[in-house]
């Protein structure tokens, strides 16, 4: 009874990048669900592994916090996410669901960030990493011009003004300590962006009113 209550299921044998990958995904978890650094018992417990496992994929604790850092502020799989997006829906829509991949990332991001004690992005270092970081803004900002496509013309400004105003909603908005508290949701930034917050709608530009 008890070897079948104390018996743990342990995380098959992996190649070493696998494995690796699989030992910061477990990490950023405990990361976020803690909302501290983890003890390494705590991150084996996360991965399903032993303890002695991370030492020998990472040469010591503060090595794998540093790879989590570095791998959590790239895109990873968020430009495939955004180019799912099916280009059929309503522009509304398709934003929705734009903010909602953007404020998960950020969120991540934020909530890394709290645990780690960190006020401020990690300088990079590397040239690889640099440049990576330097495309990225370009990209995202492609990547949500691709999302209003043709319908630009549904909106009060240009779209490249719109999608300035998108992110600086999206980020502020989903920011703990900018938000007070009151993050907004991915409706309320697209709605206020698309229709303010005015009872009375203005006049289209170039409308005389009587």
């Amino acid at each position: 009874m008890h070897a079948a209550n104390g018996s743990r299921t342990r995380a098959p044998h992996l190649p070493q990048d696998e494995r690796r990958a699989a030992l910061i995904a477990a990490t950023r978890d405990a990361l976020l669900q803690h909302g501290a650094v983890p003890t390494t018992r705590q991150i084996a417990q996360q991965a399903g592994v032993a303890e002695g496992t991370i030492f020998r994929v990472f040469e010591s604790k503060e090595a794998l916090l540093d790879a989590v850092v570095r791998e959590s502020f790239v895109t990873g799989d968020l430009f495939d996410r955004i180019d799912a997006i099916d280009p059929g829906l309503p522009l509304r829509e398709r934003l929705y669901l734009f903010v909602e991949l953007l404020q998960g990332r950020f969120q991540q991001i934020f909530g890394l960030m709290a645990a780690l004690g960190m006020v401020s992005p990690p300088h990079v270092q590397d040239e690889g990493s640099r440049r990576r970081a330097q495309e990225e803004g370009p990209a995202l900002v492609e990547r949500l011009a691709g999302v209003i496509g043709d319908d630009a013309d549904q909106l009060s400004v240009a779209p490249h003004e719109a999608i300035h105003l998108l992110r600086l909603l999206t980020f502020s908005g989903s920011h703990p300590h900018i938000s007070h508290g009151h993050v907004l949701s991915p409706r309320s930034i697209v709605d206020v962006l698309l229709d303010g917050i005015s009872a009375t709608p203005a006049p289209a530009a170039g409308r005389t009113t009587p």
